[in-house]
């Protein structure tokens, strides 16, 4: 034991290092605090009904009615019980408050990586460090896109695995590539683990090209194999998610329109997909925050613009007479009506850049000059790709190609997301080539001379921001002109009060981006001195790389704070009272029906989950409903609300406000059509786009809509008119609806339920019967004549077959960790 302190010693201090540093940043947590994102709160919200049910039954349903008339719940809140991942990710965030357990799995993810590729301990810290507090992870841990942040944890170690598999330790890499593969793909964020495999993919192709140089194919051959065996047992491990996911995926807003591209969008679908997917694309110049943060403005924000020292401040105040309330309402008004903000990038609004360190981009530069890896050029390629794909509309030549034919690459949206993966590269390279630097295989005149082509490059770049911004950069937005001229109008024609102002605004975002290049220039001039000083045996190495890592830490830590600071915290009472009853809602949750749905038209109703924290919502909030129902949205709720659709979902209360003294309003729909019912009518449309004009006007107690595609289902001869049936739902469970049925003949009977054939399967008396859909989105099925009890119950095959390959899945991986450890532990008491 005391030999092994001896021996990890180092590695334990340093991880006790990141402890603190974590509790010190995220120091509210200690008094009890957590952080207010918005994201998670929204979660919650979504979860209301999942979350009650398992607190109730010890299980949670695999469907919720809380959103959307209802949806799977498998991208909401799923338990996946048999599968091993579930219980690791529980390990990671349960051990220390949030953040701090999400942040130090970056840290020693990353730390674990560089210590697979022999890197001093200390220089290991720094790149670490790099790499966790990239502000691209503090802004997604501020907007509470945890599962994100997660994800991109298991970026490092999992190329760890590959590297120590590839090295030759086949049963330790291939295993612990199989852990961390494992719980990236149970984070359940697609987009992050379909990035990494792109830059793996890369990766492997280099290796492959090694591989045939130096003939060594057939090491190599068998190291794929191992690591092929890690991703199948990863995907074993994680069947349950991947398959419902896959399945569901194909039925979501990700799929293909049922309605043809004039009915749905009124032009070219690829083209609105396109637009959807490079809605946030990273600016061509907005890449250079990567060296100097806040050239670009920083987030969408008017913090230094009601500053009473700004510019814009200075030139509104001659109008407000110097009023400090009326001149920041006036910016506040400008910001919001004109855009007249910070940021003046292209992209639609941002919560912070992506800035990788100015000391991190020198040595980064310097590694460019000096690495002798073949793993440069692994890191440079997929940051060349990955910066270009980022570019989406900027620069669609690349991404265009990938949007059109590469895999699943026009699934995700946000394409400037891709970034996370050069926020890993760009640290890996620079400490690879300060590894170099000390292994001593170069002239030490030849790296003293790249050193300072390297701080010639980077820092003269901010040097010259710094002296002459307007040399490279306007600090204009791509739509300046048209701002000055509804500025204009706003000034009553005051043309020149309205250039005065819009002038200010520039000075100020000059002002902002000239402060960054110095302070910029000024890291690049600690890191030059400390890597100078070590190479010239001024300093020892572990002073020297302990130094750095403090360095890196403090540049990082002091940009970070401006998008993720104590102010984010809030109380866990205040959090946990975040969604307070207001009197309509409280009279509606007297309503003791077991299933009806509300309609909320206070806020965002089909882009916000406020409402689903108390009701069964016909909106609310997700990245990914179904698509069917999305169209119903545009069609018939967009531009108008249409009262036959609010009946046909059961829609038994309006919620409104009143917009002179901001009062709410409840209103009762008295023709909402209940839970189920009887339609004496079939109308048959031909497609989609028919039965959504269909329901555009009618009847749904009278006629039910079907598409034709049906009609094989439905036995018209011994078809009654349903006088006298009685239809009732007699027991609620969000995935389990039990009805009583009572019929002199057969009937069609109509289910205020969303359609969703990949789980839901239809019993009458226990025995299973066909159902279809019907009026574009809801459940219906021909019923026979007499008294039964009719069920839905929701059994995707996807779920609890999958469940049962995680629970093999796991067995293997926990086998196969076992077994790497002994071997290993062998080896090492054998040497």
């Amino acid at each position: 034991m005391n030999n092994w302190l001896k021996a990890n010693g180092i590695h334990l201090a340093i991880i006790g290092f990141f402890v603190i540093i974590c509790f010190v940043y995220f120091s509210p947590v200690l008094q009890g605090k957590a952080p207010a994102q918005d994201d998670v709160l929204q979660a919650k919200a979504m979860q209301k009904e999942i979350m009650e049910y398992k607190d109730k039954d010890g299980k949670a349903p695999l469907w919720t009615n809380q959103m959307f008339g209802g949806m799977p719940a498998y991208q909401i809140w799923a338990q996946y019980a048999y599968n091993g991942a579930t219980y690791g990710l529980k390990l990671i965030l349960n051990v220390f408050p949030s953040p701090v357990g999400t942040v130090l799995l970056l840290l020693s993810g990353a730390y674990f990586l560089f210590i697979v590729l022999r890197i001093n301990p200390w220089l290991a810290a720094a790149g670490a460090i790099a790499f966790a507090f990239t502000t691209y992870n503090f802004v997604l841990i501020a907007a509470g896109h945890n599962n994100k942040v997660l994800a991109i944890g298991f970026f490092a170690p999992i190329i760890a695995g590959f590297i120590l598999t590839l090295r030759g330790k086949y049963w330790i890499g291939g295993s612990l590539t199989a852990l961390f593969l494992a719980l990236l793909i149970r984070a359940n964020h697609v987009q992050m683990a379909y990035y990494l495999f792109l830059s793996v993919l890369i990766f492997m192709g280099i290796e492959l090209y090694q591989a045939y140089k130096t003939k060594t194919l057939p090491a190599l051959g068998k190291a794929v194999g191992y690591l092929t065996a890690a991703l199948v047992l990863a995907v074993m491990v994680n069947a349950s998610v991947l398959w419902t996911t896959a399945e569901y995926a194909k039925e979501t807003i990700r799929g293909k329109s049922n309605l043809t591209s004039a009915a749905s969008d009124g032009g070219d679908s690829n083209a609105k997909a396109k637009e959807y997917a490079y809605g946030w694309s990273q600016g061509i110049g907005e890449s250079f925050t990567f060296l100097i943060p806040d050239l670009y403005g920083g987030a969408t924000s008017i913090n230094e613009l009601v500053k009473p020292e700004s510019h814009m401040y200075k030139a509104i105040s001659e109008v407000t007479g110097g009023d400090p309330a009326q001149t920041t309402q006036a910016i506040q008004q400008l910001a919001q009506n004109l855009n007249m903000q910070q940021y003046w990038g292209e992209k639609p609004g941002t919560s912070g850049g992506y800035y990788f360190g100015a000391i991190i981009c020198f040595l980064f530069v310097f590694g460019l000059f000096i690495v002798r890896s073949h793993l440069k050029w692994w890191i440079l390629a997929t940051t060349v790709l990955f910066i270009l794909l980022s570019f989406g509309k900027n620069f669609p030549l690349i991404s265009d190609l990938f949007f059109d034919y590469f895999p699943l690459y026009n699934k995700f949206r946000a394409v400037e997301s891709i970034l996370a993966v050069v926020g890993l590269m760009v640290p890996l390279l620079a400490i690879l080539a300060v590894k170099e630097a000390q292994d001593g295989n170069t002239d030490q005149k030849v790296l003293i001379q790249k050193l300072k082509w390297s701080a010639g490059i980077t820092g003269g770049f901010a040097l010259i921001v710094a002296i002459v911004p307007t040399l490279f950069f306007s600090f204009k937005t791509a739509n300046h002109q048209e701002i000055v001229q509804a500025l204009t109008q706003t000034l009553q024609n005051n043309t020149a009060l309205a250039h005065k102002i819009a002038n200010a605004l520039i000075e100020d975002r000059i002002a902002i981006g000239r402060a960054d290049a110095i302070r910029s220039f000024i890291f690049i001039a600690i890191g030059f001195t400390l890597i100078w000083a070590f190479l010239t045996k001024k300093m020892t190495a572990q002073v020297a790389f302990g130094l750095l890592a403090f360095a890196v830490l403090f540049d990082m830590w002091q940009v970070d704070r401006r998008y993720l600071n104590n102010s984010n915290f809030a109380s866990k009472s205040d959090l946990a009272s975040h969604f307070e009853p207001r009197d309509v809602d409280n009279f509606i949750i007297a309503d003791k029906d077991p299933d009806f749905r509300v309609l909320d038209l206070t806020g965002n109703t089909f882009s916000n989950a406020s409402a689903s924290a108390f009701h069964k919502t016909i909106g609310g909030y997700h990245a990914a409903k179904l698509k069917r129902y999305q169209e119903l949205i545009e069609k018939q709720f967009s531009k108008s609300i249409n009262q036959d659709a609010l009946d046909m979902l059961n829609t038994k209360y309006i919620i409104t406000q009143d917009q002179q003294n901001g009062s709410y309003k409840m209103q009762r729909n008295a023709t909402a059509a209940g839970n189920a019912w009887i339609v004496p009518k079939v109308q048959f449309a031909k497609d989609a786009d028919e039965e959504m004009t269909a329901i555009s006007s009618f009847d749904p107690k009278q006629e039910a809509i079907v598409d034709v595609r049906y009609k094989s289902m439905i036995d018209e001869k011994r078809l009654g008119p349903g006088t006298g049936a009685i239809i009732k739902l007699e027991s609620y469970h969000p995935d389990h609806l039990v009805y009583s049925f009572s019929a002199a003949t057969d009937v069609i009977a109509v289910f205020s339920e969303i359609y969703y054939d990949k789980g839901w399967n239809m019993y009458v008396d226990g025995v299973e019967k066909p159902y279809f859909r019907a009026d574009y989105v809801l459940r219906a099925a021909q019923l026979e004549a007499g008294n039964h009890k009719v069920e839905f119950k929701f059994e995707p095959v996807s779920y609890y077959m999958g469940e049962k390959i995680s629970l093999a899945g796991s067995i293997l991986l926990v086998a196969g960790l076992g077994f790497a450890f002994y071997s290993e532990n062998k080896k090492k008491k054998a040497a």
